[in-house]
């Protein structure tokens, strides 16, 4: 696997607060598997804060009266995101640093009316590795808008997961078609990783 320049890691919308599936009033389908996924990347971001690739994070809010929520209750989804609900919080084992960024979106792609392409400028970034969810949502969003950005993307496969098996193995293959090299898993991250000298602590 192949990094061009710096990259930077974009945790895109691990979200649900804690709170149980059950009780979540989010609606929002989702394959399984997420409970696996998730020591997968908390060892990742543990691991690139190890060797100082920058971490941002990004999680999707919308006002309680869902003005600002568009066009994403046309399709599938019913209401989600909501400000001040506690399964809209990031997922428990996501902890941003006080010098890392915690970037709030409004629309699917993490571009689109935030300041990321700031954040990726400031960080001289050529390359985004991209995980979190959905991946035929806001991941797929996200890699279209880093391609169009100009970016190198990286999409880790296993630390992703679409609304459903089929969705995501779709945006995957249509990822892919953008960018051959695109597509990666954490295991190869790792050692790409693991090549790095690691950064001393400040």
């Amino acid at each position: 696997m192949e990094i061009i320049g710096n990259a930077v890691l974009i945790v895109v919308d691990i979200q649900g607060g804690g709170v149980p599936e059950a009780e979540s009033r989010t609606e929002i389908p989702h394959m399984g598997g997420r409970s696996e996924r998730v020591a997968r990347v908390e060892n990742l971001i543990g691991d690139c804060r190890a060797k100082g690739v920058p971490v941002v994070f990004i999680q999707e809010v919308h006002k309680p009266s869902l003005v600002d929520i568009g066009r994403e209750l046309d399709g599938v989804e019913g209401p989600h995101c909501v400000e001040g609900w506690p399964e809209t919080e990031l997922a428990p084992h996501i902890r941003p640093r006080p010098e890392e960024f915690l970037i709030r979106k409004r629309r699917y792609s993490a571009f689109f009316g935030t300041e990321l392409e700031i954040v990726l400028k400031a960080h001289r970034a050529q390359t985004v590795l991209l995980i979190g969810g959905l991946t035929d949502v806001c991941i797929h969003y996200t890699a279209v808008d880093a391609h169009q950005h100009d970016y190198h993307v990286k999409v880790l496969t296993d630390c992703v997961g679409g609304s459903s098996q089929r969705a995501h193995d779709a945006a995957l293959e249509a990822v892919r078609y953008l960018q051959r090299d695109a597509l990666v898993t954490s295991e190869e991250v790792t050692a790409w990783l693991d090549a790095r000298e690691p950064v001393a602590e400040l």
